[in-house]
């Protein structure tokens, strides 16, 4: 979530990130700066296709798209620079200081998986508050924000959980950089209408509308139950190489 002028001011997250890294001293693996497997990066780019789709289907059904003032070459242009862009900052910015730093720093206190997930997408809501209530053209309408602060937060759920499964920031940041330029080029953001013309983002919108959070909250959900079985598969496989270490050292010496 980097429209705009919040693209440049998530900068201040770099030095923070860097900081903080140095001091605690944590390997790049446990910061995520590691590549994912090809399964992980098709999930994260699914995510805002399946979910900003079905928003862009049912508004066109519903009669909300205006396409008669849309330029597509200037569009899929903007869509390819936006979702560039964020991926690169977001990784050394938002998802760098949050599912990178924050993370790992949780983790390293021993704090539960899930804990993890729930404190740093919190953090991301929060982180922009500032974005959403300074006199910005992205400023969204004031009964918008608080249902832009919980979609916010589903929506770091689902990119931590991305991180999680991948182990790596690099996969949440595609997704991430697929979400924006999708969600902010096709949409527009604040007072600006996007390409598609819908101009009720109070139900329309990806991440200020009802349905789009009711999209988020639904694939947050499905992908939630999958990432706890994988969690609970991988830790039952843990707890039963610990049981079997004994046995094995014991072993010869009973022979």
């Amino acid at each position: 979530m980097l429209p705009g002028f919040q693209l440049f001011s998530a900068f201040a997250l770099l030095p923070l990130m860097l900081v903080f890294w140095y001091l605690e001293g944590l390997p790049r693996s446990e910061m995520g700066f590691k590549w994912g497997r090809p399964a992980d990066f098709a999930l994260s780019l699914l995510y805002p296709l399946v979910v900003i789709g079905l928003i862009a289907i049912v508004a066109a059904f519903a009669g909300a798209v205006a396409l008669s003032k849309t330029n597509w070459q200037k569009a899929l242009v903007n869509l390819l620079i936006m979702t560039i862009s964020t991926v690169l900052v977001a990784i050394i910015t938002e998802e760098g200081f949050f599912r990178g730093w924050l993370w790992a720093s949780l983790r390293r206190r021993r704090v539960s998986e899930s804990h993890v997930l729930i404190y740093t997408s919190v953090a991301f809501s929060a982180w922009h508050i500032s974005a959403v209530t300074l006199a910005t053209d992205y400023r969204p309408a004031t009964s918008q924000l608080p249902l832009f602060f919980i979609n916010a937060a589903v929506i770091g759920i689902v990119w931590g959980m991305l991180r999680s499964m991948s182990g790596s920031i690099i996969v949440a940041s595609c997704s991430h950089g697929l979400w924006n330029g999708i969600a902010y080029v096709f949409f527009g953001f604040g007072t600006k209408t996007g390409a598609l013309g819908i101009r009720n983002t109070a139900l329309f919108g990806p991440e200020v509308g009802v349905l789009g959070f009711v999209s988020n909250a639904v694939f947050a959900l499905v992908l939630w139950q999958w990432w706890r079985r994988r969690y609970n598969w991988a830790l039952a496989n843990i707890r039963e190489l610990l049981e079997r270490e004994p046995h094995m050292e014991s072993g010869p010496e009973e022979r």
